[in-house]
């Protein structure tokens, strides 16, 4: 897939009136940022919990449940974001008082997503007068009826699309539902629930109940190490409401005031605490979390986040590092399978791919084929779904979308043209799921192609790599890694800087069997760089004298020492 370097437009601001450093002022300008205070990350400019549609009714349900000390049960979904909030709802609700709390997480072997009526049932073993999901729900209009016929309470706290009709719930709180009018429609599912118990704090302050009930109010601060990694996690937009909460929380872990889960996790990457990103919790941390759910049982991963014993939560992360290593070696074997079958597509027709990809092999692994979706998404930058086997009848499908495409409107779409097609489906713009009849795998194949080819021009198909410009060899310095590093958290739809130049190849070879280290110069500059998964065809070219690469700067500590590297995310040779 060809990659075209293009500059970002920086937009008018008045940033320019600011002492910010002037390269920041240009790399904020060109991701929309009109005002000093849209970069003021402190708690106090959180946007407020009562404009969330639900959120009174939603305390009012919690306190009733908690002074009649009937049992609650939180379901979670199996993924990190999920797997957090689970563990902020158990953590916040304990440290009110609150003992007849449990929850349930759903196996995606053995119920599928959310709070499906066999979950429902399964629940009865904790006999729960009230029912709280966190990152589900909102899809799950069937689980939440026989909840109701129970006699159980549901309230559901979601941050993903819904469908033209809402659950029976007894109270929704989705900053994605209709008539809400909270400014931050990107919320994760674990920044939901955090603000639910943010509010649900608030009244008991009010009603005297920490004090008549001699508990030390919580500071629920403490719990942002968690809401920053499923946020991160979940690869949701970091909207400035977002990144105050993933600041805060990457605030709290390089002090060290993060919980015992969490530090084991890090320890178990090998990553620096006092110096963390947003990055590692999104490429080290949240794999390891993830792989619970993905091969086992995300129970696994959220009584790591519950333990407060350091010993005892090193051995859950551990097995959890272990499970993603496994998932690794499945996800390359399916991958390799992946990419063989869309050669033979593109061998297939002599014209071009279809601009959209359904991919299916009987022996896939159903909790890899949404990182399956993504790697082939990436490589050639057109939307996949890739499938694998629920049952004997159905197929479960992952998908992921490139920008441009919102691939749950698009399901929507076939879903209203062509009715019982698709089983069931959700989710968000970038990332959805879906369950399909075997037998129609053919058909659905047809028709999602036709969709997006409808959706989307040949241009969009193009990737598109967005540089902050070149940088002058004055900004070439450590200094200016380390400013830009500060100047985070970055992340999705407010991404790290990438700045594009030409520059003398001097020394390149390949380490780690499939990347590419190389010594570069450039006004009589000195530097060294790195090019991850290079295609092993082309490098080294050891014709090349002169590259135009499109790079991150990152700061590389080795033995007590930092200095600045490269991150090449594109070359070109000159």
């Amino acid at each position: 897939m060809q990659k075209k370097i293009i500059r970002r437009t920086i937009s008018e601001s008045s940033l320019a009136q600011t002492d910010l450093h002037p390269l920041l002022q240009r790399i904020y300008s060109a991701r929309g940022v009109q005002t000093a205070a849209e970069l003021e990350q402190s708690l106090e400019r959180l946007l407020p919990w009562y404009d969330l549609l639900g959120i009174l009714q939603a305390v009012e349900l919690l306190t009733a449940t908690i002074a009649q000390q009937k049992n609650i049960l939180i379901v979670g979904d199996f993924d990190a974001d999920g797997a957090t909030g689970t563990a902020v709802a158990m953590r916040a609700l304990k440290s009110f008082g609150v003992q007849t709390v449990h929850y349930l997480v759903p196996n995606r072997f053995s119920f599928g997503y959310g709070l499906t009526p066999g979950l429902v049932e399964m629940a009865q073993s904790f006999q729960p007068h009230l029912i709280v999901t966190v990152d589900n729900g909102i899809a799950n209009h069937a689980g939440v009826s026989a909840a109701k016929a129970l006699g159980i309470q549901v309230l559901i706290t979601d941050h993903h699309l819904p469908a033209d009709t809402l659950p029976s719930a007894d109270v929704i709180v989705n900053p994605n539902q209709p008539g809400d009018i909270f400014a931050s429609k990107s919320i994760a599912g674990v920044g939901v629930i955090f603000y639910v118990m943010l509010a649900l704090r608030a009244h008991l302050r009010e009603q005297k109940y920490f004090s008549e009930k001699k508990i030390p109010e919580p500071n629920l601060a403490h719990l942002l190490d968690l809401v920053a990694l499923g946020t991160v996690a979940d690869v949701v937009p970091l909207d400035h409401n977002n990144r105050i909460l993933v600041h805060q929380g990457l605030r709290r872990i390089r002090s060290g005031h993060c919980i015992a889960g969490i530090r084991a996790l890090l320890e178990i990457s090998q990553r620096d605490i006092q110096r963390i990103q947003a990055s590692d919790l999104a490429f080290s941390v949240a794999p390891r979390l993830n792989a619970a759910g993905r091969l086992d049982d995300m129970s696994l991963g959220i009584e790591c986040l519950l333990c407060d014993d350091e010993i005892r939560a090193r051995e859950m992360a551990e097995v959890l590092s272990q499970l993603n290593d496994e998932r690794r070696v499945i996800e390359q074997d399916m991958q390799q399978q992946a990419l063989r079958a869309v050669e033979k597509i593109h061998l297939a027709d002599e014209k071009k791919l279809p601009y959209g990809l359904c991919l299916f092999e009987k022996d896939w692994h159903q909790g890899v084929i949404g990182i399956v979706a993504g790697r082939i998404k990436d490589k050639w930058h057109r939307p996949v779904i890739a499938f694998a086997a629920e049952d004997e009848k159905s197929l479960k499908g992952s998908a992921r979308s490139i920008p441009g495409l919102h691939i749950r409107d698009a399901l929507a779409e076939i879903d209203a043209k062509h009715p019982q097609l698709i089983q069931k489906f959700g989710g968000h713009a970038m990332a959805a799921g879906l369950s399909i009849a075997r037998e129609s795998f053919k058909t659905f194949a047809e028709i999602f192609q036709a969709t997006i080819a409808a959706r989307l021009e040949e241009k969009d198909l193009q990737h598109i790599i967005l540089s902050d410009g070149e940088l002058t060899p004055e900004e070439h310095t450590l200094s200016t890694a380390e400013l830009l590093r500060a100047a985070g958290p970055w992340g999705q739809h407010f991404p790290e800087p990438i700045f594009d130049g030409t520059f003398d190849m001097l020394e390149q070879r390949i380490v780690g069997s499939k990347h590419l280290k190389m010594t570069l110069s450039q006004s009589g500059q000195i530097f060294s760089a790195i090019a991850f998964n290079v295609d092993l065809n082309q490098w080294p070219n050891h014709r090349c004298q002169q590259v135009h690469i499109a790079y991150r700067m990152d700061v590389n500590e080795y033995r007590g020492k930092c200095s600045m590297q490269l991150i090449v995310e594109h070359l070109e040779v000159l």
